[in-house]
């Protein structure tokens, strides 16, 4: 029946064979623009990184910055002004010189209200930038900000041409764009593909990479592809070089199929939760949520589920990110009887259909979450875990298209979403900090404590300081237990074997990123 079913879904996909001149890649999803100023979505942000820099790269290692557009950094002592000194041999795709203006025009941009950028927090509070010759840039903040330079790794922050931006207008990012990368923009059509050419010129490629560039080949064409089949079928056949959107559930096939090999991007942090909004009299009560929480099994839900393409999350912060406090590892502690246990404490009593009661109220929480593979399956199963304590979630899954407007509407007792992260500052002060309530702070969580030492790790000025304060938010958070960590989601690279050199990068679900080693 597989068979039968791959040979259909390949009938669907129109691709010429790869040429030695022409790399192809394959995506699930297209995105509504390529201007990364004016979206969190992670299908614009893996094409930007292709054919925009950014100041600082991010090493393979998840958590170092290293030099890119810029060479070098110098950081004062208060921490509030860092001064860069540019590379001065750039230029953008156009044949523009890139100078110190272009970082001034980009982050200008980028906080403009009329951009209105979801990621401007990224770029920290800026108070001035200066330029004091054509190749430094003085970044001047209201206020310390201990992660600038990671989050200087992210899409949003690349450096963008005022003449493109200007030109284009409302087709910025539509019909074109300019950029240093090692692509350049050529065509896009929507719901279809994108086509980048090679950008002659570039030879500034980060460290990371053993060739500074140009890249190897004239063209790169990237596919969208929807249905899974078509894109498994379109591998296996060999009609493109690369995909980093494989489904989970066919990956064991890809791994025994001679043509093709598979590569897990290493770290990854893709966090898999549900979320307790705290506010709503079901989950108030902490025990509630802890009982939830340690009465699923997760490595379960990773082999049966996920098919072994995920690991079993005990913690909000992955092991390997930045910052992760390994103090938090016992607090979630799987136990059935414990968790029956405290909902009896907490006066949930077991009715005479199996579900629990409390002044007359059924144990019931509405569960909303986007409807997708991943997410759908693995509430369905903790639905079934949580009966067996008496807990019935009642489950409202949403199409992508309207899940965060339904979300918006705050009338759910649990949530769930899986996250991109870069560390464990990067995801808390996004979720938990109170100034983010209603949205992302979906908890509602306001704590005086949690915010002070989320403000203390953001404008430390040392490691030590900022490791300690986020500690504290961790091990705060995780006992109260506001969200349930389930999964951390691999990320794997499926590509033909014809093509060497596509080491897979964690950063925001790209994998590609750069693409400067790869070669046929």
């Amino acid at each position: 029946m597989m068979r039968i079913a791959l040979t259909a879904a390949l009938a669907l996909v129109v691709s010429a064979p790869a040429s030695a001149e022409t790399l192809t890649l394959m995506k699930g999803i297209d995105a509504p623009h390529y201007d990364g100023h004016r979206t969190t979505w992670g299908p614009t942000s893996d094409i930007v990184n292709m054919f925009q820099d950014t100041l600082v790269a991010l090493d393979w290692d998840g958590r170092t910055p290293i030099p890119y557009l810029a060479k070098s950094w110098s950081m004062s002592e208060d921490g509030k002004i860092y001064t860069f000194k540019l590379r001065d041999d750039v230029t953008f795709c156009s044949g523009k010189k890139f100078t110190a203006e272009d970082v001034i025009y980009s982050f200008k941009r980028l906080k403009d209200a009329q951009i209105k950028g979801p990621y401007a927090w990224r770029a920290g509070h800026i108070k001035e930038l200066r330029a004091p010759d054509p190749y430094t840039v003085q970044y001047e903040l209201e206020e310390p900000y201990s992660e600038l330079l990671l989050q200087l790794t992210m899409f949003t922050n690349a450096i963008h041409n005022k003449e493109s931006v200007e030109a284009l207008g409302k087709d910025y990012g539509i019909k074109g764009i300019d950029g240093t990368g090692p692509w350049c923009f050529d065509s896009w059509t929507p719901r279809t593909e994108i086509v980048l050419k090679r950008h002659d010129a570039y030879k500034w490629g980060p460290s990371m990479y053993k060739n500074k560039g140009p890249v190897k080949f004239e063209k790169l064409v990237i596919k969208i592809v929807p249905e899974d089949s078509s894109r498994v079928a379109a591998m296996m056949s060999g009609q493109f070089d690369i995909t980093h959107q494989f489904p989970a559930q066919f990956i064991s096939q890809a791994k025994a199929a001679p043509m093709l090999s598979v590569t897990a991007a290493k770290p990854n942090f893709q966090l898999l939760y549900f979320g307790f909004k705290i506010t709503r009299p079901m989950v108030s009560d902490k025990r509630v949520r802890e009982a939830m929480s340690i009465a699923i099994n997760r490595a379960e839900i990773a082999n049966a589920i996920l098919l072994g393409n995920a690991e079993p999350a005990f913690t909000i912060v992955d092991p390997d990110a930045l910052d992760h406090d390994p103090a938090t590892k016992g607090i979630v502690k799987e136990d059935i009887e414990r968790a029956k246990a405290l909902l009896d404490e907490a006066g949930w009593k077991v009715g005479s259909d199996g579900i629990r009661e409390k002044d007359g109220v059924k144990l019931q929480p509405r569960v909303y979450y986007t409807a997708n593979a991943n997410s759908g399956k693995v509430a369905e199963a903790i639905q079934g875990y949580l009966r067996k304590i008496g807990v019935d979630w009642r489950l409202n899954p949403w199409d992508s298209t309207i899940a965060p407007v339904k979300m918006a509407e705050q009338d759910y007792e649990v949530w769930s979403v899986t996250v991109p992260y870069l560390s464990a500052g990067d995801l808390m002060n996004i979720y938990f900090d109170s100034a983010n309530i209603p949205t992302p702070n979906r908890m509602n969580w306001k704590d005086a404590e949690t915010d002070s030492w989320l403000k203390q790790g953001r404008s430390a000025l040392n490691e030590a300081d900022r490791t300690k304060f986020y500690a504290l938010v961790q091990q705060k958070v995780m006992r109260e237990h506001l969200w349930m960590p389930v999964l951390n989601i691999n990320m794997d690279q499926v590509a033909n074997k014809r093509i060497s050199g596509a080491r897979p990068h964690m950063i925001y679900q790209n994998t590609f990123y750069k693409g400067l080693d790869v070669t046929r």
